[in-house]
């Protein structure tokens, strides 16, 4: 076991952050012993991993992160860091270690205030281990205002500081933040590699694991989640019957409340498992008494959380929808596929009558401008378009082909 199991079909990039992980050792060795770094080092203060849906930008970040505080015996030996079971490897991994902070959002955009916060952070000095490292999954989230916040740190950092960020693509970065960082693309995994993962780390039957990683071909998160959770599967099945039930304006209008409505149910059941106990901690911590009124001066707190809640449930809300038309754009690729007689493999083989049924019933130009179609609807939802509109009219354009 090492830090890198996890990070699947990423073989160049684990080699080159394991090189860098080696001059880090070296580089807190030599500030110990008071030797300067070699200019030639592979390892730098900034980080930009981009990379498709699904390809672990974020699983190397945090693999790197732990491979920096790997404290084994063997690493002092020669060995490579980033051993997996010391403490320091260990922490990092589950999110405990002091100097090693993942920031994650659920809403829709990160501000000024949260970035001022981490700038402050990575002014420390590390608490206990070998560098102070800020993990940013979602760096395309940062606001206007927070990536030039951001940037006065990326570019003048304290000494043991690492910036690690994470975004679909360079263009989703502030161009002044990614020309101060060295750049890794992860590329999307080999379905075969991923239905291993889900075999050896999750214990999924290996037919399930095999189907789930070629219907999400080679996203890794959607397909533990395909493989593992029912209603994950019948909300995919419930999507791909959406292209057989736009034949007339009313089965459109129809399928696309339902899409709405699933996305919906999904933020409200992620609400409910979350909201409450965040209210109630912070009623808690406020000096709140269960079922009591909470002490003056505490409005504008629970007022905050508040407006954080509903921003969630709206990013989740929107990233529900996201995936279902996702998943409508691979069922109209395999059409396409199925049209051209491509080689391509068929991702969506569960549903082969239906693609059959579509592919027969239709011409390749057809299929592209459906296709248009969804990529039409969710650059509608960028804009702020309300997504029943926005998805009413993608339906509609997908009856008429």
């Amino acid at each position: 076991m090492t830090v890198w199991d996890d990070l699947v079909g990423q073989d160049r990039v684990q080699e080159q952050l394991a090189a860098a992980a080696r001059d880090a050792d070296a580089l807190v060795t030599s500030v110990s012993d008071g030797k300067p770094l070699d200019q030639g080092s592979k390892m730098t203060h900034a980080w930009l991993f981009t990379g498709p849906p699904g390809s672990g930008r974020s699983t190397a970040a945090r693999a790197f992160a732990a491979a920096l505080q790997c404290t084994s015996p063997d690493r002092a030996l020669g060995g490579a860091p980033g051993c997996g079971f010391c403490d320091g490897c260990h922490t990092s991994l589950i999110g405990t270690h002091a100097d090693v902070q993942v920031i994650r959002t659920d809403l829709l955009s990160i501000g000024v205030k949260e970035t001022r916060d981490l700038v402050r952070r990575a002014q420390l000095s590390p608490a206990v281990g070998r560098w102070q490292v800020i993990v940013m999954e979602d760096a395309d989230r940062l606001t206007e205002g927070a990536g030039n916040v951001l940037l006065k740190a990326v570019e003048e950092p304290a000494p043991r500081t690492v910036w690690m960020l994470c975004a679909p693509s360079l263009e989703d970065v502030l161009p002044t933040i990614r020309s101060r960082c060295r750049h890794l693309t992860l590329s999307t995994p080999p379905v075969e590699a991923v239905a291993d993962v889900l075999i050896r780390r999750d214990g999924v039957d290996p037919e399930r694991a095999h189907a789930a990683a070629r219907a999400t071909q080679g996203h890794i998160g959607r397909a533990r989640r395909l493989a593992t959770d029912e209603r994950a599967r019948a909300r995919r099945a419930a999507v791909l019957k959406v292209p057989l039930r736009v034949a007339d304006v009313g089965g459109c209008l129809k399928a696309a409340q339902e899409l709405i409505d699933t996305a919906t149910d999904d933020a409200k059941q992620m609400a409910e498992e979350v909201d409450a106990k965040e209210t109630e901690d912070l009623k808690a911590a406020l000096g709140g008494v269960a079922g009591g009124r909470m002490p003056r001066g505490t409005a504008g707190a629970m007022k905050e959380l508040e407006d954080k809640q509903k921003r969630r449930k709206t990013r989740t809300q929107r990233d529900s929808l996201d995936l279902a038309l996702t998943e409508l754009t691979g069922f109209y690729r395999d059409v396409l596929a199925l049209q051209l007689g491509s080689k391509l493999a068929i991702a969506n083989v569960d549903v082969q009558d239906s693609l059959d049924r579509i592919a027969e019933s239709s011409t390749p130009a057809q299929t592209l401008r459906r296709i248009e179609s969804v990529i039409a609807c969710r650059e509608a939802m960028d804009r702020n378009v309300a997504p029943l509109l926005a998805v009413e009219a993608m339906t509609m354009a997908l009856r008429a082909g």
